[in-house]
């Protein structure tokens, strides 16, 4: 599903053009030439990310700002004149996550946009306890593991297995590196132990262990976790 970003600004030429930037490059855009038109669909809209200009009619940017940051979390990034030195300082004090200084590039502003978001998805994955691979779902915390909804019980050495390649989705990892992992020592053994675990592992997680499609070998190099 697209992320949504909602453009606040009293120029409709340049809300029209920020829209059309940001739409061109995946994002759904709604769109606000006031701050209390602003409010209104950011409660409705719930977007992704806020687009503010701080020069703005009925309400002013600053003040659409305090009341979004006390009711989410959500990026804020503002759009501000060059000489507006003191509402960049009074927005970023109130919880603005960026600001934007006009004239600007619009390749800039949507690179500016895709940088927040993804360190965004970053801060949101390294705080999660839980991953999720379509289906299958794992709780690093409780140490529990759910394949639609239904508990998969596993072992310890298959849960730090699964809990290891879910830590690096889609990266391979080779034996040496799982069995290092699993024995907590550079000292592997038999690095064919591996594959013996990897199986005991697939016929629990897999729908066809036979043929696997989340837990997949890369040919003389190792395994690596993969979403279905």
């Amino acid at each position: 599903m697209a992320r949504t970003i909602l453009v606040v600004d009293d120029e409709s030429t340049l809300r029209e053009t920020l829209a059309e930037a940001l739409e061109a490059d995946g994002y759904r855009v709604v769109t606000a030439p006031d701050g209390r038109e602003a409010l209104t669909t950011f409660r409705a809209e719930r977007p992704d990310l806020v687009l503010l200009d701080l020069m703005l009619p009925e309400l002013s940017g600053i003040e659409v700002c305090r009341i979004i940051r006390a009711e989410s979390g959500i990026p804020i990034v503002m759009l501000t004149a060059k000489d507006a030195e003191l509402d960049k300082v009074v927005g970023l004090e109130l919880g603005a996550d960026d600001y934007v200084t006009k004239p600007f590039s619009l390749a800039e502003l949507v690179s500016r946009v895709r940088a927040i978001l993804r360190r965004r998805d970053l801060d949101r994955n390294a705080r999660s306890t839980t991953r999720a691979f379509g289906a299958l779902r794992i709780d690093l915390t409780m140490h529990s593991v759910e394949i639609d909804g239904k508990p998969v019980h596993l072992t310890p050495s298959e849960f730090r297995l699964l809990a290891l390649l879910a830590a690096t989705p889609g990266r391979v990892r080779t034996r040496r590196e799982i069995m290092q992992h699993l024995w907590q020592s550079s000292y592997v053994g038999d690095e064919r132990a591996c594959d013996v675990h990897v199986s005991n592992l697939r016929r629990k997680i897999e729908p066809d262990p036979a043929k696997p499609t989340r837990l997949v070998t890369v040919r003389g190099v190792g395994y690596r976790l993969l979403a279905v």
